[in-house]
């Protein structure tokens, strides 16, 4: 056991995800969190010196310590610190207190009833955590089944997705169509970021959107694609896919080469298995707009842009 702690202990503050690693990568690696603390609540034996209240007490504030010293380093070190890992923590040293059978035949009967009620408590929070993993693990299946389309308007929550200010209509114009609202300001950057999609694009040949512009003036929106590789680098410009969209009053279609996409950066190809982010935004806008996404998708025929089914 001291071997499994002192392997699992690095990973703390070396490996793991980082900023542009996926959701179910990141919610399954903070699974780790609960399986280290009952190891070390195990390794420790701290029922050897104390019992109720005060190895409860005890432990918990242990454990919080430690885990307030770790997202402190974590910080320190330009990894992100998720302050719900402390819960995380307890969880663990939590659910090996409370499974620890009784060493007295003779327990008093409150004393076993508060005891199953720390089974049961604590077994409820380690699987709602194991559920979120698995609601997680669902959620990116949806992603991926998605394809073509990079997202699904359909979706109630997309904030899950997106980034940015945005909101989902679900009777665009009266058609019972779909479509996110995107709100436009005033500063040197606005707009809507699409984090969460479907990575892999080797097989398709384009990229199609559709937008409406309410406004009566025309409107220029630039769109930006990166893969894995741009975000963990240094976010140069010519490393990426940008494009400007000019957008009439009305609907707006737009088909971009994929071919287009994959020699974008200066130096090297993008990886189109590894697309990371979709970025739509304007840049010093004189005032406040608004636009509509009513599409986004890939195409396996360039010339085709016919809806989907």
């Amino acid at each position: 056991m001291a071997l499994a702690l002192v392997l699992l202990a690095p990973l703390f503050f070396f490996g793991g995800p980082d900023w542009s690693s996926g959701p179910l990568y990141k919610a399954a690696w903070n699974l780790g969190h609960p399986l280290f603390f009952a190891l070390l609540t195990l390794w420790a034996n701290p029922w050897r010196w104390l019992s109720g209240w005060s190895l409860w007490l005890s432990v918990t504030v242990a454990t919080t310590l430690i885990g307030i010293g770790v997202e402190v380093i974590q910080d320190s070190i330009d990894r992100q610190a998720d302050w719900h890992d402390l819960l995380r923590n307890l969880m663990g040293a939590w659910l090996v207190l409370a499974w620890q059978p009784s060493r007295s035949c003779g327990t008093p009967p409150i004393q076993l009833s508060l005891q199953r009620t720390a089974r049961f408590a604590t077994a409820a929070l380690v699987l709602l955590e194991i559920s979120s993993v698995a609601q997680v693990a669902y959620q990116q299946y949806e992603v991926y089944r998605q394809l073509p389309r990079l997202y699904d308007l359909s979706l109630e929550h997309p904030r899950r997705y997106w980034s940015g200010a945005l909101n989902r209509v679900s009777n665009f114009r009266g058609s019972n169509r779909p479509a996110l609202e995107i709100a436009l300001g005033t500063e040197r950057y606005s707009g809507v970021s699409l984090h969460n999609l479907p990575s892999d694009w080797l097989g398709y040949d384009a990229l199609h959107l559709e937008l409406h512009n309410p406004s009566n003036a025309p409107l220029t929106m630039t769109l930006r694609v990166n893969d894995v590789r741009h975000d963990r680098g240094d976010n140069a410009y010519g490393d990426r896919f940008n494009t400007r969209l000019f957008l009439q009053p009305g609907i707006n279609e737009f088909t971009i080469d994929l071919d287009e996409v994959r020699t974008a950066p200066a130096t090297r190809s993008m990886d189109m298995n590894e697309i990371r982010r979709i970025v739509l935004f304007t840049t010093y806008l004189p005032s406040p707009e608004t636009v509509y996404l009513t599409e986004i998708r890939l195409l396996r025929d360039a010339t085709s842009t016919q809806p989907l089914h």
